[in-house]
């Protein structure tokens, strides 16, 4: 009998399963029936077997299922791999759940509304063309649509689907699933799709697969870019597989992926993604940095002896930073008007178009796109960066033209131009300019007519990134100043940049002298006030006779040990060498000997005294051993810091032509005639070898220059003053300079 394909009582009995009690539970009753591959075509029999709950006749050739109408306990029906041509050809069992219907002749869905259990459909493989009569299924969570005719995605809307299936179909695009508001897995591999649009408010989606669909562009991921619980995407075998870096692209725009075209994303490449596309400002900083140095290295080599560094010494600079339109360009300049005895503008080269009342060569260079890589290429620039589309950077000899008049560099420029300048061997003062109110700096940004609303936007969603990284980086700024008023702005600014010159108590020294009615007290007699053409240093020693350079004095040594304790407060060895490296260098100049700079430059070490001066005082000598306060008050008592200088805490040696007075004193003295001071003269005699440049020796740098450069002529001097000094520039300056 089971040749003719009919099933009999005999094989229902072999194969039934699961004995479970029923009704008033004294009965006991066989609950599963699994018939597959039984050639089967006829089953009527099994309407006598009401009790059954599973139900499996898979790959048979089963037609009618009219005996599933006998059965209101079955709960689970597999008819897959039939003949069936009658979609739910019986009477809905009242607790039918799961159903599966895939490989049989069904062509056209009908009303499912009675059954109002159901929960899973597998309905693939049949030759459906629409989806229709599931709106009543409100348990429905999974169905399954594979390898049909649907053209069009409709009839789902309010479905409670967690899992669909339309695989292998004729849909071009995304449609109708806006309302599946519980959807998690989709499946719409092997059909003609071209855009994710019509996903992106699907959020409680955790894999899509579009593997053999027509998408073609990245940036189609943006509409899924929101679907933070995806965590599975599958798009192999699509045209945008054939972009460069698409893999590191897709990762980027979407973070939260864990399986990407089935293999597994590494934290490797979410950080390479990010590092590619949207690099932190730090990254980016360190990127321009290589590439400078890399270039730079690659043009014949140049000695900048103004800017280069040295152990107690680096050069001076300003930098004010803010977000675009803050102001800090304009107090910049005005700064530098003020304070032009101590600050000059460094102009940056940028690749965007002068606005309204922008000056070229003043406020910045203008130059071309090709210029500009030309000048990356040349290794021209210490740091670049690039805002709104457009590209700024400071050259090295935008900073060496105001270094070689002995000035302290003033800049202005955007937060990722602070970060890339950071990474140089220059350590500026950083000062901060933002705006408190929102609403007065968006306005400030509108009135001035040259930002488009996009440009606006940008700058005010800016502030933030400001204030957290003033937050979260702890002295990455030295002072920040809010410029809502740039008037008040500047103001605090001048008086900042006073307090970092320390003209406040140069001035409060200049007035107490005025103050004093005579100055007997001191045994000097009353001094005029300096002109303001001889001020350019924050402060510079202006006596001519050795007593005025004894440390010992009490003045002095109160005055000098508050600026240590403010510039320098410790110092290292290499610092203390530094510093009697000066020393050295002012000692020769006194007694007429002043070598170049250039010889300076690759000196090895401190060169021997002039023997003349050891030949009148041969036993007193600087000692090195000597104790620290003793080294620290003749350092203090032969070096001030310079116009520059004070801005970053270095100490400069005394300018030689203040000194012309004493040098003649001690040319016209015999040599058994007493000099005074000797004592902080005379130099022990080292051994010395002048290297030529280029041999393998760490040079020894010179110091930063103090004053511009003017020819060194000897003047009368006024008297000392021990208890104030002078704010100016030294003439004998010029002649330390490269």
């Amino acid at each position: 009998m089971e040749k003719d394909g009919v099933l009999t009582a005999e094989m229902v009995s072999s194969c039934v399963s699961n004995l479970g009690r029923f009704g008033t539970g004294l009965q006991h009753l066989y609950h599963h029936l699994s018939l597959p591959s039984h050639n089967l075509s006829d089953i009527s029999v099994l309407c006598s077997y009401v009790h059954l709950q599973k139900l499996e006749l898979p790959h048979n050739k089963i037609k009618d299922l009219s005996c599933v109408s006998c059965m209101p306990y079955l709960v689970i029906l597999d008819a897959s791999h039939n003949e069936i041509s009658n979609f739910f050809g019986f009477q809905p069992p009242k607790n039918l759940k799961e159903v599966n219907f895939s490989h049989n002749c069904m062509t056209e869905m009908k009303d499912l509304s009675a059954y109002s259990s159901l929960s899973k459909l597998d309905l693939a493989y049949n030759s459906f063309s629409e989806i229709s009569g599931l709106e009543q299924c409100c348990k429905l969570t999974h169905l399954s649509l594979a390898h049909n005719k649907v053209s069009r995605i409709s009839g789902l809307d309010g479905l409670p689907l967690t899992h669909l299936c339309l695989r292998g179909n004729q849909l071009e695009r995304i449609e109708g699933l806006e309302n599946l508001k519980n959807l998690q897995v989709l499946d719409l591999s092997l059909n003609g799709i071209n855009s994710l649009s019509g996903l992106q408010n699907l959020h409680l989606l955790g894999s899509i697969n579009l593997e053999k669909n027509l998408v073609s562009e990245i940036k189609e991921c943006k509409h899924i870019h929101d679907l933070f619980l995806l965590r599975d995407l599958n798009l192999l075998e699509n045209p945008l597989q054939e972009q460069p870096d698409y893999r590191l692209a897709v990762i980027f725009l979407l973070q939260h992926l864990t399986v990407l075209d089935q293999e597994k994303v590494t934290a490797e490449e979410k950080v390479s993604s990010v590092n590619k596309y949207d690099p932190p400002l730090d990254v980016v900083a360190a990127r321009d940095h290589m590439t400078h140095l890399v270039y730079q290295l690659m043009q014949p080599q140049v000695v900048y002896d103004s800017t280069l560094p040295s152990a107690d010494s680096p050069y001076p600079m300003l930098v004010l930073t803010g977000p675009q339109g803050c102001g800090k360009r304009e107090l910049a300049h005005r700064l530098c008007q003020e304070f032009n005895e101590y600050f000059a503008h460094g102009t940056c080269h940028t690749t965007r178009g002068p606005y309204f009342g922008e000056e070229n060569g003043s406020d910045y260079h203008f130059v071309s796109e090709e210029d500009f890589q030309d000048m990356i290429h040349m290794g021209k620039f210490i740091q670049t960066m690039q805002y709104g589309g457009h590209r700024y950077g400071l050259t090295r000899d935008a900073v060496e033209d105001v270094a070689r008049e002995g000035l302290a560099c003033c800049l202005h420029m955007e937060l990722e131009g602070a970060l890339s300048l950071k990474k140089t061997y220059f350590e500026p003062r950083y000062i901060l300019l933002i705006p408190v109110q929102v609403e007065q700096y968006t306005g400030h940004l509108k009135n001035r007519g040259l930002y488009t609303q996009a440009q606006i936007d940008m700058a005010v969603s800016r502030l933030e990134l400001y204030a957290n990284t003033n937050r979260q980086r702890p002295g990455f700024f030295d002072n920040v100043i809010p410029c809502d008023d740039w008037d008040e702005a500047y103001q605090a600014l001048r008086q900042v940049v006073k307090e970092y010159l320390l003209l406040d108590e140069q001035e409060k020294g200049e007035n107490n002298s005025r103050a004093s009615p005579d100055n007997t007290c001191t045994g000097q007699p009353e001094e005029k006030p300096p002109s303001p053409a001889s001020r350019s240093g924050s402060a510079m020693l202006t006596s001519h006779s050795a007593a005025a350079l004894d440390p010992s004095d009490p003045s002095y040594r109160n005055y000098f040990t508050k600026i240590q304790a403010v510039l320098c407060p410790q110092k290292s060895h290499a610092e203390l060498v530094s510093v009697r490296r000066r020393e050295q260098l002012v000692r020769e100049a006194v007694v007429g000997k002043s070598p170049g700079v250039y010889s300076q430059l690759f000196k090895r070490s401190a060169q021997t005294a002039p023997s003349s001066l050891q030949n009148h005082d041969p036993g007193t000598r600087f000692s090195e051993d000597s104790s620290s306060s003793d080294e620290s008050r003749a350092s203090s008592a032969l070096s001030m810091p310079s116009s520059a200088g004070a801005l970053s805490g270095l100490v400069e040696p005394l300018d030689i032509s203040v000194l012309g007075h004493t040098l003649e004193t001690l040319k016209d003295q015999t040599p058994e005639s007493p000099r005074p001071g000797t004592e902080q003269l005379a130099v022990a005699a080292s051994p010395s070898t002048d290297r030529r440049p280029g041999s393998n020796v760490k040079a020894i740098l010179p110091p930063i220059p103090t004053g511009r450069k003017t020819p060194a002529a000897p003047s009368p001097a006024p008297s000392p003053r021990p208890s104030s000094v002078a704010d100016g520039r030294g003439e004998g300056d010029a002649d330390r300079e490269g």
